[in-house]
Parts: C-alpha cells; structure tokens; sequence
C-alpha cells in the first residue's frame, strides 16, 4: 500500500461532524502504521454550506469533488432549515452531488454482525450471517423525471406530479454493476419493480433479461417490489444483491437496513462509472435531536470508508481489516446508545471511535 489517494470530506450538518471525526481518526491510523496515504481536503455541505455561502452546496465545493477520488460524506438536513425554498435547502446539496458527479448506482449492504444479531427486530436464525446488497438506481426515475410540480387549478384544488421515467441505457448501466457485484458473491441477482401496474416496471423487467444475457453464471429472478419489502421482513437471507430504481430502493433499502438492528450500521456508496468519481455516506441521517450529545454511532460512517477501500481505492486487505476491527470491537461488547443492550459497555460517540483504532492495532500486529 503505498499510493497517496486523494478524498474530499464534506461533513454536513447534525451529527455530520462527529461521526466523521472517528472517521479521520481510522484514515489517521492507516496513514500512521501503513503505506496507505490519503490527500484530504475538506468543506461544507448541506445547512452549514447555506450558513455560509447561501447555498447548499458551492461551485468550489462541487469542484473540488469533481477532482477527487472520493467524496466522505456525513449527513444533511434539520428543523433550522425548514423554511429555506426548495431548491435550497440542504438536501438539494447531495441532490447536486450525485447528479453533477453522474453517481448513477447507489450500494447499500445489509450485514449483521454476529454480536448484534440479537438486536434485530427479527429472530436470530433469519439475521444471523445476513449479506445482503442492495443496488439502487440514483439518478433517474421518479425523483428526476419530467414533468413534475404542483399546479394551483383553482377552486381551492391544487395538483402535485411527479413523473417515473426510465431509458434504455439506465437500466443496462444499473444492471451491469448489479450482475457484477453478484458475480463476486453468490450469483443471484433478485430484480425489483411493479412490472404488473408501470409501464416503467414492465421496462425495466425486460431489459434486465436482455442484460442477463451477458452473464450466464448469475441467476436472475423478479420480484414485485411490495412483494420484496414483504419477504425482507420473512426471509431475508433467500436475497444475494437487489436491483432496483429509484423510489423502490429508496424504500426497500431502508427496510434491510432495519433487519440489522440500526440505521447507525449501515454504509452506502454511489458510484459513476468506473474512474470517474464516487461518494460514500451512511444511511443515517442528520438526527439533530442527538447532535452534540456525542451519543451518535460511527460505525455506519466508519464503514462507509472501509467501502470506499474497497471499492474506490481497491484496498480490499485494508477493508477487511476496518470491518474486522469493528467486529472485534462489537464482540467485546462495546455498544452506542442505539445498539445498547443489558449487560453491554455504553460507550460515547468518541469512545467508539477509539476503540475501533485500538481494535485495528490489535489485528494488525
């Protein structure tokens, strides 16, 4: 290991910024006891960047992150910006992120780890070994589409449209990096929509057959998406990687993150095409209500970079040994506040952080 890679930070807003200090913390220890190095630049996203620069997300921010790497991401939003118009307020900065870097594929594992199995809402034998990914269309679809808007009709009577809309060459992207990802897993590849009701859906079906092709041994199957978010919760290990479009793995992701005990676990990347820039975030949100209590979890943040080893700087050794360590740490029993359990050590959002460099020296050695 001994590449410099460069990373641009954009801590955010509510809890943002503490997760990430843990997160430097690990980027600290790799560049202290191993030849991984890191060129880091940081700046502001979301409330903060409105605060500062009246917009969510500046051209010189947006520029920087156009040269890097990566993107480390925290988290955006909170009640301070309630009443900022729409196009400014702080989640139209990540909005610009994904669009402006073309991060059209958004990965969201789902894992248990072992310690936590019993923190799952499910019974232990259908979460335990969980592995699940999830592979989300990010730029297109519902969120994207055109037209959209609210419309006054008089008579007191107002219209809201969005409209669903994918192409071709959406699909077949999304679909190649999910066929991939199943390759270097087990080989099965579930695709989701509403082929029964979208012409969308129907689309999106047909063309993941065409893309299914190319890969003769990875298994697809269909699944419709309300009938997806029901077998999540009844037997989630019978999924290797989900694709599917934007609304649907919205949805559908947030439901897997729940079957391992808390949204504080889980990492995510977006990815463009391949050299051409990424950005790693927890799932979490802002959660103002915790903000500066240092209670907040930074594992999911913490992973998010081990992703960014993976699959940005292809460090996989030096992923393995970040979610190692976390496992070594969770198996000693440390807990923060939201994975607490009785006969658990509480630990501070800090003390975490610390524990898991501890943990890499530890496994290191």
């Amino acid at each position: 290991m001994s590449k410099k890679h460069s990373m641009l930070i954009l801590s955010g807003d509510g809890i943002g910024p503490e997760v990430m200090v843990e997160v430097k913390k690990v980027i600290a220890w790799f560049s202290t006891n191993t030849g991984l190095e890191f060129d880091i630049s940081e700046d502001h996203v979301g409330g903060r960047a409105y605060d500062d620069y009246g917009v969510p997300l500046s051209e010189d921010a947006l520029a920087k992150a156009k040269l890097v790497d990566a993107v480390m991401f925290g988290a955006v939003g909170g009640s301070k910006w309630d009443g900022v118009d729409y196009d400014k307020r702080p989640e139209a900065g990540l909005l610009t992120l994904r669009k402006e870097l073309n991060l059209f594929a958004n990965l969201r594992p789902a894992m248990c780890f072992e310690p936590l199995v019993d923190a799952s809402s499910l019974k232990p034998e259908l979460v335990s070994g969980l592995d699940i990914m999830i592979v989300r269309e990010l730029t297109g679809g519902v969120y994207f589409g055109e037209p959209r808007g609210i419309t006054n009709l008089g008579n007191g009577q107002r219209r809201g449209v969005n409209t669903q809309v994918y192409e071709t060459y959406e699909i077949h992207r999304i679909a190649h990096v999910a066929f991939e990802l199943a390759k270097k897993r087990n080989g099965l590849v579930t695709s989701s929509e509403k082929s029964n009701v979208m012409e969308s859906g129907l689309l999106w079906r047909e063309e993941l057959e065409v893309i299914a092709k190319d890969y003769p041994n990875v298994r697809l199957e269909h699944m419709l998406a309300d009938n997806c978010g029901m077998q999540l919760v009844r037997a989630p290990k019978q999924f290797d990687v989900i694709v599917t479009d934007n609304l649907f793995g919205d949805m559908l992701s947030d439901v897997a993150a729940m079957l391992t005990g808390s949204l504080g676990m889980l990492p995510s990347a977006s990815l463009g095409e391949v050299g051409m820039g990424a950005l790693y975030e927890p799932v979490h949100g802002s959660a103002p209500d915790i903000a500066g209590k240092g209670i907040a979890n930074p594992i999911a943040t913490i992973l998010s970079f081990a992703m960014a080893l993976r699959y940005t700087y292809d460090e996989p050794s030096a992923a393995d040994l970040v979610e190692g360590a976390i496992n070594e740490v969770l198996a000693n029993n440390y807990r923060t506040a939201d994975i607490d359990q009785s006969g658990m050590k509480l630990v501070s959002t800090s003390e975490m952080g610390n524990h898991i460099v501890d943990a890499l020296d530890k496994l290191s050695n």
